[in-house]
């Protein structure tokens, strides 16, 4: 399984994810832009890597597809290539198009693995332009979790009768505040996005129960052909998603956290 870097040089940046759940009448044009893939997305300025997801059921980790669920993550060089993002044509039509729509921005702490042969490094501090802190705040102690996988063929199988127990308890796992199940392409490529209270949160998760059982199995069987396992900083999360709004933004000149508690 493919965990080391390569000779491709690792990228070094800030996150953009965003979590998509389209209204009835935005579907198609959702789907149109699964086909499109990341083509739409290569003219924005600074971007490094990008990704446009699918998802299961309700954003769920399931077999079963989403009409309505998407995911966007891309790797930018900076805040500012971020931002600018956000405010582009593609992302208003996203908006526009979506019944509950949510972004966050996010610093890379540590990684390890590749993603379409690419490592990612620790994000450096001048990608964040002095806009937030490059330690962890002392009043912040979200953390994110990126983690994904191509799965070998001979093991879809097998590999699927594990995904589900994991995906039934992340959601309902303590600590755990917001969480997607995405895929780039059905049953093979496989990806799960969360924000978590606290790293003794994540750490509790992956340690126990179905989610254990799963990891365990699927390194002893060598279920990957390559996987990737990042954990990220919350810098700014805002939006709609499961019908509680979301508002954290851990800018230096704004310390405002109301309140991804508000459905932990």
């Amino acid at each position: 399984m493919s965990l080391v870097p390569t000779s491709k040089p690792a990228i070094c940046g800030v996150v953009l994810v965003v979590m998509i759940d389209f209204t009835k009448q935005g579907q198609v044009w959702g789907w149109l832009r699964m086909i499109q893939g990341t083509s739409a997305l290569q003219n924005a300025k600074g971007l490094l890597f990008s990704k446009v997801m699918g998802s299961g059921h309700e954003g769920g980790f399931v077999l079963r597809p989403s009409p309505s669920h998407q995911g966007l993550i891309c790797v930018f060089d900076c805040v500012s290539s971020v931002k600018l993002f956000l405010q582009s044509e593609l992302i208003a039509s996203y908006r526009a198009n979506a019944r509950e729509f949510v972004w966050g921005m996010y610093s890379i702490t540590s990684a390890k693995g590749l993603w379409d042969g690419i490592a990612w490094g620790v994000t450096d501090s001048t990608a964040l332009e002095g806009v937030y802190s490059a330690t962890e705040d002392a009043d912040s102690t979200t953390i994110a979790v990126l983690t994904r996988a191509s799965i070998k063929p001979a093991h879809a199988v097998a590999f699927w009768r594990f995904a589900p127990a994991t995906q039934k308890d992340l959601p309902l796992a303590k600590g755990c505040w917001l969480a997607m199940g995405m895929g780039e392409a059905p049953l093979l490529r496989q990806c799960t996005f969360s924000v978590w209270r606290s790293l003794d949160d994540v750490d509790s998760y992956a340690r126990h129960g179905a989610h254990q059982k799963a990891i365990e199995t699927s390194y002893r069987r060598d279920f990957f052909s390559e996987a990737m396992f990042v954990r990220m900083r919350p810098l700014e999360i805002h939006g709609v998603w499961k019908e509680h709004p979301i508002d954290l933004d851990t800018s230096l000149n704004t310390k405002n956290l109301t309140d991804l508690t508000a459905h932990a």
